[in-house]
């Protein structure tokens, strides 16, 4: 390194664990913990639902190897998915279903180009962290897969969770 160059700046993000005031005013008010999100796979075609905790970072086995655009023609003849960020918070009886948002991706093996609109996924965690429900944009099928999940791996969590999750996640 010559002496006009600045070494490269890492830049990194602080996953901040518990309650990010821990009674003190100062640093790290406001900042959202992503301590209790998890994203859930759905796999539109096998009617299958699997967490990978990768999926954070954008490197989860779904993602791995694969290039994105936000042109859905790159990944033509691809593989649909959704990912459902779940987000847990905790009532007086006990933890529930906070916050879920689902986004749509389409991954083309073959190819190795994908589908998927980064800012739409990084808003939907956004408002999955701020207890926000978005599932609407799901087809019936991935509902109904989504709801056995998650009366599956844990009912009580399910019946303690809002209404509007359990009516928008109803199939007629």
């Amino acid at each position: 390194m010559t002496s006009g160059e600045k070494p490269k700046q890492k830049i990194g993000f602080t996953i901040i664990k518990d309650d990010p005031t821990d009674g003190h005013k100062g640093y790290g008010i406001g900042s959202l913990s992503l301590e209790n999100v998890t994203p859930l796979f759905i796999d539109i075609e096998e009617k299958s639902a699997f967490i990978d905790i990768g999926a954070m970072h954008a490197k989860s086995a779904v993602e791995k190897g694969i290039k994105f655009t936000i042109n859905r023609e790159d990944s033509e003849g691809g593989k649909p998915y959704w990912l459902v960020w779940i987000t847990i918070d905790f009532k007086e009886d006990g933890p529930y279903y906070a916050g879920v948002t689902a986004c749509e991706m389409v991954v083309n093996r073959e190819k190795r180009r994908g589908y998927k609109i980064l800012a739409d996924h990084v808003n939907r965690m956004d408002k999955s962290l701020k207890r926000k429900i978005l599932v609407d944009n799901m087809d019936d099928s991935s509902k109904q897969v989504l709801a056995e999940f998650l009366q599956t791996h844990n009912q009580e969590m399910w019946d303690r969770s809002e209404e509007q999750l359990k009516n928008d996640l109803q199939v007629n």
